[in-house]
């Protein structure tokens, strides 16, 4: 007797014990294998009678990658970075073979500076892994080219890319190269594109085409969600100039608290703006010379025209109201107003001037806000003086690190190197991180110096993770050799912790394995040849 597919289905749920087959009234085995045959009858009749289903439309092919193929070694290269899951390992203690997962990042940095397309067998995984880490997807969706925003359209695993925008968005020409048809495009996304690749076009656009940014921002302005103004006012931050004034006044008066901030602190960036203007005559009547020096005179009020220019009205916790409104009142005026306030004194003689009633760490706090904020390398490299000596404790100013940031890369790496030299790395993480990579050569001894120091002391190595970690990453290559000289296990200090010799020798073995596969990863984005 022929039974029906649901009823089998039910028969396999309860049980051939509670539930016989249609006909059998043998025992249990008897009647389970007539379930089975049963329903190996029964699929083969389903199929059978199944109808050819109609075939869907194809997927539109990718856009056309016109950028170079990787050269094989690299290939081969990319495929290990994105195979290896190891990670970085549990516990302190990571062993000496280099971590491949902290080389990734690195390596797709260079492949995107070096223009190649990411071989199309790869991108499942390049995909994959940028998925999973979010540090590595701007380089690794740029990388992807066209071919990974194509394959994100059809994996939903994928879909960050197509949020992400970057993908949708093209690297930057030069300015001025922008023709007609990019402008159409650009306009097109601007009004149809998701949020992400809006912000994305509008950074891009501020680096080849500032004005278009601008433009295509102001059409939409006041159609714009609040947090949605606020996203796109920070993208003016690249390539701020006079020419953005006029649309930043007007956000002055925006409904929202937020916009308004970010529009007075990008004005204040500008120091020929009427708000910095306004700003410094407000500064003028707090900081003057006095015969024993600087003499400050706090404001009394936060009055409704400071709070436009953006001074917020109520100070943080722990925070006087006077002291606050003085810091925003100075970080948002123009540096260049002081010399004439101090009797034509330079930068380094208005800092070395002593300020009265206790004043000082709040002037000298703001004046750092307002270097950085105006990126015054005179101001910044006045403010930092000379790097302290070893016998002198460090008293930092403001944040050294950004200080530093706006220095020329050769000045900022001397700057950091006579610094470690002198106080060792127990206070130079930040600062390393802002020192252009690689490293150049003086800073880099330094910092394998300090590390031989640090060995020497009997410490152990995991309490300069951080540091390793940065060298790994920011180490000339060519500096292999000199680390792995130090990788050869020393004498236990006699006060030192126990075993730390070797473990020092096990990292520098990893520092050096890893600066030697650097090496060999650029060798290879660089055939000869090519």
């Amino acid at each position: 007797m022929e039974m029906k597919w649901d009823d089998l289905i039910g028969i396999a749920l309860l049980g051939t014990e509670r539930r016989r087959p249609a006909g059998v009234i043998g025992d249990a085995a008897e009647a389970a294998s007539s379930l089975l045959d049963a329903a190996a009858a029964g699929v083969v009749r389903r199929r059978a009678g199944l109808l050819p289903g109609s075939a869907g439309p194809r997927p539109k092919p990718a856009a056309p990658d016109r950028r170079p193929e990787l050269p094989p070694a690299a290939r081969r290269r990319l495929a290990t970075l994105l195979a290896d899951r190891s990670g970085s390992g549990g516990g302190n203690r990571r062993g000496a073979a280099p971590n491949l997962a902290e080389l990734l990042p690195q390596w797709l940095a260079a492949a995107r500076r070096e223009g190649y397309a990411v071989p199309p067998e790869l991108l499942p995984a390049l995909l994959d892994v940028a998925r999973a880490r979010t540090d590595l997807r701007a380089d690794a969706l740029a990388f992807a080219g066209p071919g990974g925003r194509w394959l994100a359209q059809l994996n939903p695993d994928w879909a960050y890319a197509l949020r992400a925008g970057a993908a949708a968005v093209p690297e930057p020409g030069p300015p001025g190269t922008e023709t007609e048809q990019d402008q159409e495009e650009a306009a097109r996304l601007w009004e149809e594109g998701l949020f992400a690749e809006r912000v994305a076009l509008l950074t891009r656009l501020r680096t080849s085409a500032p004005d278009t940014g601008l433009a295509l921002l102001a059409a939409t302005w006041k159609s714009e969600r609040a947090e949605d103004r606020l996203m796109f006012l920070d993208s003016l931050r690249t390539g701020l100039s006079p020419a953005d004034e006029t649309f930043l006044e007007q956000a002055l008066s925006d409904r929202s608290r937020n916009v308004r901030a970010t529009a007075a602190e990008l004005l204040s960036a500008l120091p020929e703006s009427a708000l910095a203007a306004r700003m410094a005559v407000r500064a003028r009547t707090c900081v003057s010379l006095g015969p024993e020096g600087i003499v400050v005179e706090a404001p009394y009020e936060c009055d409704a025209a400071m709070e436009r220019d953006g001074v917020a009205p109520r100070p943080p916790n722990g925070r006087g109201e006077r002291a606050w409104w003085l810091g925003q009142l100075v970080d948002a005026a123009p540096l260049s107003m002081w010399p004439a306030r101090f009797g034509g004194r330079s930068a380094e003689q208005i800092i070395a001037l002593p300020v009265l009633d206790d004043w000082q760490p709040d002037l000298h706090a703001a004046w750092c806000r307002a270097a950085v904020r105006q990126r015054n390398a005179v101001w910044a490299r006045a403010l930092l003086g000379p790097p302290p000596a070893p016998t002198a404790p460090v008293i930092a100013i403001g944040d050294p690190a950004k200080l530093l940031s706006i220095l020329p890369p050769a000045e900022r790496a001397e700057w950091v190197a006579s610094f470690v030299a002198a106080h060792g790395l127990s206070e130079a993480f930040q600062m390393l991180g802002v020192c252009a990579v690689p490293w150049a050569a003086p800073l880099g001894r330094a910092v394998v110096d300090a590390l031989d120091i640090a060995r020497d002391a009997g410490s152990y190595p995991w309490s300069f993770s951080g540091v390793m970690g940065l060298a790994e990453r920011c180490l000339d290559p060519a500096g292999a050799e000199q680390v792995a000289v130090l990788a050869s296990a020393g004498e236990e200090a006699a006060d030192g912790a126990p075993g730390a010799s070797a473990y020092w020798a096990e990292a520098f073995q990893r520092l050096a394995g890893t600066l030697r596969l650097r090496a060999a990863m650029l060798a290879e984005l660089h055939p000869r040849g090519a």
